[in-house]
């Protein structure tokens, strides 16, 4: 799909181009970098080329253009602002572009550098093909619109001295603050009691986190494509040891029980800490996270065989 047609269809997306020269399409791109990578820089230079030679304006924040040394990009203009998020590093620059956006349905253009990524789909080889592809070809043959689910995660302090929300790509785990010492915590589903577990923490992921911490903790692999909710223990000292795989529209609150501190990770980073009957609340988030994709078909199931050496005899 041309740029002048996805003016139209993406309308509501954080498309808004402008006209220039003689007809040509001014697209805004903000540029998110991890810093240590030694492609990163002749990968910017090369994207800085061929944004200048069509007229995009391109830009990152402040603190990624001074550990990049690229000063001339910085800009306190807002990603939201942007038609475009090129992400230029592994899985946790492309969950910083995320939280960045905070829900703004602007797309990002996910290139890895470094290790096999399951969010960073396209390689630095690929950037300006996929780049050309994104500004002038069809969508379905030259790239497609991934669409992932993501979680709405709100606290609520006991004391009701404040109610939090944030949003997750990947899952929010409540796990213990203390080395040593199990938690414990009330499942609630749809209202009825479920579960008190006793373990070392409880992980709430969507599909496209199933790949992530959840994994690790023995979760299942779950395909992108799903829209799920799926519940991980963390090592827990119990009989029922299994992971729970719920429709996003069930709803879920788990409670802390006991005086044990608890920990609030969203996607690996810290957010709060709980004490005694605070209760978490998770839902599908009204927002999606929005990926470009070079190939009609995804390439997850191939990352899951690489990564895990399925094909090797």
């Amino acid at each position: 799909m041309a740029l002048r047609a996805m003016l139209n269809i993406w309308s509501g997306i954080g498309l808004r181009r402008e006209l220039v020269g003689f007809g040509q399409i001014m697209a805004n791109i903000f540029v998110i970098a991890h810093h240590s990578r030694t492609e990163i820089p002749v990968l910017l230079a090369d994207l800085r080329s061929w944004a200048t030679s069509r007229g995009h304006e391109l830009w990152m924040n402040d603190f990624d253009a001074q550990a990049l040394n690229c000063l001339e990009l910085s800009n306190p203009r807002h990603p939201m602002d942007a038609d475009l998020v090129v992400s230029l590093g592994g899985d946790g620059t492309v969950l910083r572009a995320v939280h960045m956006l905070d829900g703004a349905p602007v797309p990002i253009l996910g290139v890895n550098v470094g290790t096999l990524g399951y969010l960073t789909e396209i390689d630095p080889e690929e950037l300006i093909d996929a780049l050309t592809k994104w500004e002038s070809g069809v969508s379905g043959t030259d790239y497609v619109i991934d669409a992932r689910m993501m979680l709405s995660v709100t606290l609520h302090k006991a004391d009701r001295s404040a109610s939090v929300s944030w949003r997750a790509l990947n899952e929010a785990v409540l796990e213990k603050h203390q080395s040593g010492h199990t938690i414990w915590l009330d499942l609630v589903i749809n209202g009825q009691d479920f579960a008190r577990y006793s373990a070392d923490g409880l992980i709430v992921s969507t599909p496209t986190g199933s790949t992530a911490y959840s994994m690790s903790a023995r979760g299942p692999v779950v395909s992108p494509r799903h829209r799920a909710l799926l519940i991980t223990p963390v090592s827990p000292h119990m009989l029922f040891d299994r992971s729970l795989v719920l429709d996003p529209h069930e709803s879920v609150h788990i409670k802390v029980v006991g005086t044990r501190p608890v920990d609030l990770a969203i996607d690996g980073r810290g957010v709060a800490s709980l004490t005694q009957d605070d209760l978490v609340v998770y839902a599908p988030d009204t927002c999606q996270a929005i990926f470009i994709r070079l190939f009609k078909e995804p390439k997850f199931h191939q990352i899951v065989r690489a990564k895990f050496g399925l094909g090797d005899e």
